[in-house]
């Protein structure tokens, strides 16, 4: 399929995880990606393994977001996708009783205002064009609540889905979808460096997901690509779950 043929796609945390994994997936379907990144070496990797560009950037920072959006109109004319994928999830975000205020501020700038930010200043180049689609990574743990908490993580992931909710109502008269993706856990580096401190977590996680796996980063990049192309054309304002049946499971099989 080349859903994605002449349209330019925005990725942050493109370097690595799910981010990676549709970056390749967008790639091989025809879009022209670029991958935006904190990290230069993986970010840089990613970009030249789909034949992208790589721009190395902060997504907590206004005047770098804003940036990123004009500088990818600049080169190449539009802006059809935003996937806007940047996220982080401290082993300091914990129980509220024990998160500091410090840990909160940092997890909900990343996760949220980060998004927040992206949709601002990609909307508007969306506007002139008269279409394109946002897929905003929120979390299966937006919709669910957690003995295990990570209160800040949650709780940003919360704020993802309410506003794509808006966003997607907002403009959908525009031309514009916006969606929230909706992923349970997924095999990544980030979920991995956290469970390997805490196997124990990592067990009693597990154990919830009706399927008896995590996700692969590949499965959700195909759900990213679903939302993002025409297939999806009449999808907006939608929680997106990808998560093996963790939200709909009460008693799992043995």
């Amino acid at each position: 399929m080349q859903r994605f043929a002449g349209r330019v796609a925005v990725i942050t945390g493109g370097g690595s995880g799910i981010g990676l994994a549709t970056a390749r997936r967008l790639a091989e379907e025809g879009a022209r990606i670029v991958v935006a990144d904190v990290d230069a070496a993986a970010g840089k990797a990613a970009a030249d393994e789909v034949g992208g560009e790589f721009v190395a950037m902060d997504v907590t920072s206004e005047s770098e977001v804003e940036a990123l959006f004009q500088t990818t109109v600049d080169r190449f004319g539009s802006v059809d996708v935003a996937f806007n994928n940047a996220g982080i999830s401290p082993p300091e975000d914990d129980s509220i009783l024990t998160t500091g205020l410090e840990a909160w501020k940092k997890v909900q700038e990343v996760n949220l205002t980060s998004v927040y930010l992206c949709c601002k200043y990609a909307i508007p180049h969306m506007q002139r064009q008269g279409k394109g689609s946002i897929v905003n990574t929120a979390s299966f743990v937006a919709v669910m609540g957690a003995a295990t908490s990570q209160i800040s993580y949650t709780a940003s992931k919360g704020g993802v889905l309410s506003m794509t909710r808006e966003l997607g109502v907002q403009f959908a008269r525009e031309g514009i979808r916006v969606n929230a993706l909706c992923p349970g856990p997924v095999n990544t580096p980030l979920l991995r460096e956290l469970f390997a401190k805490d196997p124990e977590r990592a067990a009693r996680r597990l154990v919830h997901v009706p399927m008896g796996r995590f996700a692969e980063a590949t499965e959700i990049a195909a759900a990213v690509a679903f939302l993002a192309s025409d297939d999806a054309s009449f999808i907006t304002a939608s929680q997106f779950l990808v998560d093996g049946g963790i939200s709909g499971a009460y008693v799992t099989p043995i």
